[in-house]
């Protein structure tokens, strides 16, 4: 399997795109389609599948022209499932692409999805095309997009593990930022941006730091995406309040803003049927497409976004206390 993964990964370089501010539509589905083959058995944390997963990503992180903060893109940690005193490992990826302004103290963005799923379900290969291979595919081609035409300011991209059983890579990556935590001004979130019937990409965030709302409103949105803001606050009900719903729970903890791009829950979600065959192809791209946009123009207007940032923490300097168990773990909505 790693000699395969290696050898596609090398093979499609030539697929790579020349237009810095378009996905590689092609590549973006070979990348959905190649992290949820059975061969990687759902990808589930600290098993050969997400190693092969991983082996993947990593290819793919190179191909784009992301930096390692030193020798590998893997940052291990450790961490306890929930209920449970066993300890277990897992392995986010992490790179960047430098900011080509030349500031070595200037504000940053952090671009996350989770790679790990459910492995096997009663017996079945999960392997999660929407939750969350179309987050990593989509991460990975906003990278490879920013290669040749390098943002103003230092972009982390990081492919997440152990989501699914606590938001545990997010809190690694928070707790263990590779730049001064300071520096982060926002947090851009993908899970699941791949199948709705009514082709519906919410993004939520601006609800806890409102000087979002009309950046979010001002990204160009790629038919036939129908981006709406919400499902962040109370209002939404129980289950509809998704501030703690994924790794940007890691950020919103810290203080950090975040928009968390994202669909609605689907008769898919967590089921062997999660499928490649399954994705709403033309939403995926499409979805992708705008959280491009979105990365490029939270870049060009990120020193605005840190003042008001800035006035917002004057303003309400309290941090809202996280969502966690007796032990101190994130409790991910749905899996109390």
């Amino acid at each position: 399997m790693r000699h395969l993964v290696f050898g596609l990964a090398a093979a499609l370089a030539a697929t790579l795109p020349a237009a810095a501010q378009d996905i590689n539509a092609e590549q973006a589905l070979d990348d959905l389609r190649a992290l949820t083959t059975d061969e990687m058995d759902g990808r589930r944390t600290g098993t050969q599948g997400a190693a092969d997963a991983r082996a993947y990503i990593s290819e793919r992180f190179f191909l784009s022209g992301l930096m390692a903060f030193g020798e590998t893109w893997e940052q291990a940690f450790t961490y306890s499932p929930r209920r449970s005193a066993e300890e277990m490992q897992g392995i986010n990826l992490v790179g960047y692409h430098a900011g080509s302004g030349g500031a070595d103290d200037g504000p940053v963005i952090v671009v996350t999805a989770h790679y790990d799923h459910l492995g096997n379900c009663s017996g079945q290969i999960c392997n999660g095309a929407d939750d969350n291979a179309s987050g990593v595919a989509a991460l990975i081609a906003v990278a490879e997009a920013l290669r040749d035409n390098p943002p103003e300011h230092t972009i982390i991209f990081a492919a997440l593990d152990a989501e699914e059983n606590g938001l545990n890579g997010a809190r690694a990556l928070v707790a263990d930022l590779p730049v001064d935590q300071s520096r982060v001004v926002l947090n851009i979130n993908l899970d699941m941006l791949a199948i709705n019937a009514e082709n519906e990409l919410p993004a939520a965030g601006a609800f806890h730091f409102p000087f979002l709302r009309d950046h979010i409103d001002a990204v160009e949105v790629t038919e036939p995406t129908n981006l709406v803001q919400g499902y962040d606050s109370p209002e939404w009900g129980p289950g509809g309040d998704w501030t703690y719903s994924s790794d940007h729970a890691a950020f919103h903890d810290a203080g950090i803003p975040w928009i968390y791009y994202g669909v609605d829950f689907h008769e898919h979600y967590h089921e062997p049927t999660d499928e490649f065959e399954v994705v709403q192809q033309d939403f995926f791209l499409s979805n992708a497409q705008t959280v491009l946009n979105a990365v490029v123009y939270f870049d060009e207007n990120l020193a605005t976004i840190a003042g008001e940032l800035a006035a917002h923490r004057a303003a309400a300097p309290d941090v809202e206390e996280a969502r966690t168990d007796e032990n101190g773990r994130f409790i991910k909505p749905g899996m109390e």
